[in-house]
């Protein structure tokens, strides 16, 4: 599949199951929203304290599987490498994650406030494939 057309669909669709590795090399699936900055880089909004982050922290490769709200329907993979971005570096690309995602919020200095409480940072994924390129 394009990367284009897969970035797409991401901006349109939020949904997605993010796939680490674990120590042991086995996956650890985590549901996430995600969306797409404008350099076409996936988004991901978590606390610092996730076993995800600590996955990605030891092997940036991730994956994510992307679907519509209606789960069933369109859906596509996206691999690629992850870097961490933490606070207070983070708290710019937080805010352009909320509104891509969910528009403007209501009180800006009470989100501020709630990344910082609560240990927030950004996985941003460079998407370096994207699938499926077949139907079966």
């Amino acid at each position: 599949m394009d990367l284009e057309r897969a970035r797409e669909f991401l901006r349109a669709n939020h949904r997605a199951v993010l796939a680490t590795s674990r120590a042991d090399g086995r996956p650890q699936l985590s549901p996430v929203t995600c969306g797409v900055d404008d350099a076409g880089q996936v988004l991901i909004s978590t606390r610092e304290t996730a076993i995800k982050i600590k996955n990605l922290r030891r092997n940036p490769a991730a994956s994510l599987c992307v679907f519509t709200d209606g789960f069933f329907g369109q859906w596509v993979q996206v691999d690629g490498t992850a870097e961490i971005i933490s606070l207070p570096a983070a708290m710019d690309l937080l805010i352009d994650y909320y509104r891509r995602i969910s528009g403007e919020h209501p009180d800006w200095a009470d989100y501020r406030a709630a990344m910082i409480r609560d240990q927030r940072c950004v996985a941003r994924i460079t998407i370096t494939r994207a699938g499926p390129d077949i139907a079966g």
